[in-house]
């Protein structure tokens, strides 16, 4: 934001130079880029009036005029401005002026030159001499009657200083920095000399909370802006346009709140903020159309859009300078986020925008009207109405409890209490102090959006104190931080897996799309807008794509041998959650060649899927939780269909592992067969420990059965019916052989179980029991038999007798 330093000093009275000023600012939070003198360096330039003029008669471009600079000599001066004219009175550089320019050498003799607003290093249009007003006192320093020693100021405003958008809220800060009260307010109320007034209708309190409007009748519209205004909306980089929209903008720089005007005969019956109907249309003054949603905050009246709320005014209803005459004036307090929704919308950017998507002070709109109807009378005539005001929602200031020993924690010194009352106050806030309790309740000023937390009570109170008051103290800290239970876990795993030869990757989340969708071509990524690069422009949806993408690298440089694991988020698409995505924590591996290092001894075995199958086992034993995972065979189009299963942990779905399927596998050009696995972490690691029961004193007792099933039973099945018939005698069971040369669409499956008894040495005939009942039941649930047929007999004997012993 840029501003003059003159105009800021009308506000505060300060005893400083311009670079102290532009030190404390920054020092306050308001950052200043640069100070540039608002002129050039020139002297020898006054006050003259053209007391006559008259075309050359031989270059009919050009001007001879007469003028008098009030040393009782009249000078004769050529000129070829456009606007060079009888009885106007302009900035004269008489004989031995310096000017910050230079002019090429003319044939006509000249005792002086009419300044343009660049001939003086400001900067305008050289085409234009500079008018200025019929008062002007002749023969005057033109540096000093357009006060040209002053500064431009140009500063960063952060997005929490909204105040600040103002000359009003930078006055008011600097005023707190030196102890000093605002040298000019404004507090004019203008009033009204017509009673007409309109119709005004809120229909969203919540967008609108406050809403002002005034007409006034009977304008001179064509009036030309002051000098004194031009001059320093030009100061704070705005372009003088016309005597409406620069008293508008005047006021908005002034006071930081902006305000409309709408044409007021163009109002039919009364003012409506509504919001816009579905495909309702805006006509703006540039001739575009603008096809409004349902959710854009408009002003209405009663047949037609008149402006988008806070943002842009329609050509239907701006002022026509051939016929306006009179005016309906608008300010307004709106939700910034509606108003910031409908910008980004539509693409628009203007000046009043900026102000209310930040914030503006609720409580500024009865002045700031006033403000411009001061100004309009002042410059344009007319005959103000009474200002109506619907408020239907007040804004309440944040009430925040600042404790003493927060405050000396953070930092880290300590202030008085009157001190801290001092500086909280000097802000603006209201302060209580609670001496017994201690601890402050504070309630921020109205303007101050920014203050709504302790912490930012803590900010502003060692800002003011100053940050160069605190003394450098070493810091303390407790160095030792007890890691959660959940890292430390995934911490374990990590090194089994690098144990077992695995070794950790850390990958970017954004991935390739093409990849991504050879692996999940059903899901549709979250997309970036602005990827760093076309193969990593969206979110990846599971570990694979990475991991792939560093396994390809590696075999590319000559690795056989790869093993990698990768933990972290991935990004899944999901209607329920608030932002349609959803972040899952996700565990996964991938490994391909030989199953041991090169070794003379060891025979190169390629890995396969009960290897990485294992290491999955691995995990899940190393936390305690082995018994609760199974395997199941499951479809993945990325995996091959006889090579892969889902993995369920305590029978609810957490991932897939597998080999990858042999088309992807050719499009990718892997080397050889490669494998992966990946799983929910976040499922596995919340889900509680099982209770640790007592190692049983008496011994064990080994027993092999060797039954035969149809092809498509699957193993886990068989443990899982064992264990539920078997129960807590049974305290191992293991698979340790499967024979598929028995009989076609059958296989042999040779099962280890290991009972024990916690209370008694389990005898023979308890055994004998035990075994014919697990195998009575597998009958029962897969069709299952004995290889042995004598076995077969006995299961037949003793059915009656098992059933009514289960």
């Amino acid at each position: 934001m840029k501003f003059s330093e003159f105009w800021l000093r009308e506000w505060v009275n300060l005893a400083i130079d311009s670079n102290t000023l532009a030190d404390q600012m920054t020092m306050a939070g308001l950052e200043v880029n640069s100070i540039e003198p608002v002129a050039g360096n020139f002297t020898g330039v006054v006050i003259g009036k053209i007391v006559e003029c008259r075309p050359h008669i031989n270059n009919d471009k050009l001007f001879i005029t007469t003028v008098d600079i009030g040393d009782k000599i009249l000078h004769n001066i050529a000129c070829e401005a456009k606007n060079c004219r009888k009885n106007l009175i302009v900035a004269v550089a008489t004989t031995g002026a310096v000017l910050p320019v230079t002019f090429k050498k003319s044939n006509f003799v000249s005792e002086g030159i009419l300044c343009s607003f660049p001939t003086l290093g400001i900067e305008g249009n050289n085409n234009y001499i500079i008018e200025l007003p019929e008062d002007a006192p002749i023969g005057k320093d033109i540096r000093e009657y357009l006060q040209l020693e002053d500064n431009i100021l140009d500063i960063n405003i952060t997005p929490n200083r909204t105040d600040c958008l103002g000359l009003l809220g930078i006055a008011r800060e600097i005023s707190v920095f030196n102890r000093i009260n605002l040298k000019k307010t404004i507090n004019n109320t203008v009033l009204p000399v017509i009673n007409d007034k309109i119709f005004i209708g809120v229909d969203v309190a919540d967008a609108c909370p406050r809403y002002l409007g005034r007409i006034v009748k009977n304008i001179n519209i064509n009036i030309r802006t002051p000098l004194w205004m031009k001059e320093k909306l030009r100061r704070c980089g705005y372009q003088s346009i016309d005597a409406i929209i620069d008293i508008t903008n005047y006021v908005l720089l002034e006071l930081g709140q902006p305000t409309h005007i709408f044409d007021f005969d163009s109002i039919e019956s009364g003012i409506l903020v509504r919001y816009a109907r579905k495909n309702e249309l805006l006509t703006l003054v540039n001739g575009s159309n603008i096809t409004l949603t349902s959710d854009t905050l408009v002003i209405a009246d009663y047949s037609k859009v008149l402006s988008i709320a806070g943002i842009i005014v329609g050509a239907n209803s701006c002022i026509n300078y051939s016929s306006t005459c009179n005016l309906f004036l608008e300010c307004a307090f709106f939700n910034p986020l509606i108003i910031t929704g409908a910008a980004r919308r539509y693409k628009l950017r203007t000046n009043t925008l900026h102000r209310y998507e930040r914030g503006v002070d609720p409580t500024m709109q009865q002045l700031a009207i006033e403000r411009v109807t001061e100004l309009l009378v002042a410059i344009c005539g007319g005959q103000p109405g009474p200002v109506m005001d619907i408020t239907s929602k007040i804004i309440q200031s944040n009430t925040i409890i600042l404790h003493r020993k927060k405050l000396d924690r953070i930092i880290g010194h300590i202030i008085k209490n009157d001190d801290v009352n001092d500086l909280l106050t000097r802000i603006g806030c209201k302060v209580r102090r609670y001496t017994k309790e201690d601890y402050w309740q504070v309630t921020a000023p109205i303007w101050r959006f920014d203050i709504s937390i302790e912490e930012d009570l803590i900010e502003e109170i060692a800002r003011l104190y100053g940050y160069n008051m605190i003394p450098s103290v070493p810091v303390r800290a407790n160095l030792t931080i007890s890691p959660s239970s959940e890292s430390l876990q995934l911490a374990r795993v990590k090194m089994l897996l690098v144990d077992r030869g695995y070794q950790e990757t850390i990958i970017y989340s954004f991935v390739d799309p093409k990849k991504q969708a050879l692996f999940h071509p059903y899901q549709v990524p979250l997309v970036l807008q602005s990827p760093i690069s076309s193969n990593r422009s969206v979110m990846r949806l599971s570990l694979w794509t990475g991991l792939i993408d560093t396994l390809i690298y590696n075999q590319n440089r000559q690795q056989q041998r790869i093993r990698l694991f990768e933990s972290g988020f991935c990004f899944i698409p999901d209607n329920k959650n608030e932002i349609g995505i959803r972040q899952d924590f996700m565990f996964a591996g991938v490994i391909t060649g030989t199953l041991f290092n090169e070794y003379w001894d060891k025979e190169q075995k390629l890995v396969d899927f009960y290897d990485i199958k294992g290491d999955i086992e691995a995990i899940f034993d190393i936390l305690g939780k082995l018994e609760d995972i199974e395997f199941r065979v499951q479809q993945h189009p990325a995996l091959h269909p006889g090579q892969s299963a889902a993995i369920y942990f305590q029978k609810e779905f957490i991932g897939f592992i597998g080999v990858i399927h042999p088309e992807i596998e050719a499009k990718l050009n892997l080397k050889s067969r490669t494998l992966v696995f990946e799983f929910l972490w976040d499922k596995v690691i919340k889900c509680k420990v099982h209770k640790i029961i007592d190692i049983s004193k008496f011994p064990a007792n080994r027993r092999d059965i060797a039954i035969v099933v149809s092809d498509n039973v699957a193993v886990a099945d068989i443990i899982n019916e064992c264990k539920k018939v078997i129960g807590n005698q049974l305290v191992n069971i293991t698979i340790f052989d499967i024979w598929y040369g028995i009989k076609k669409g059958f296989k042999s499956i040779a099962i280890s179980l290991i009972l024990q008894n916690k209370n008694h040495t389990l005898e023979e005939k308890e055994i004998t029991d035990i075994i014919d009942k697990c195998i009575f039941y597998l009958k029962i649930k897969f069709n299952a038999y004995l290889r042995n047929e004598n076995s077969i007999k006995l299961l037949n004997k003793n059915t009656s007798l098992l059933i009514h012993k289960y």
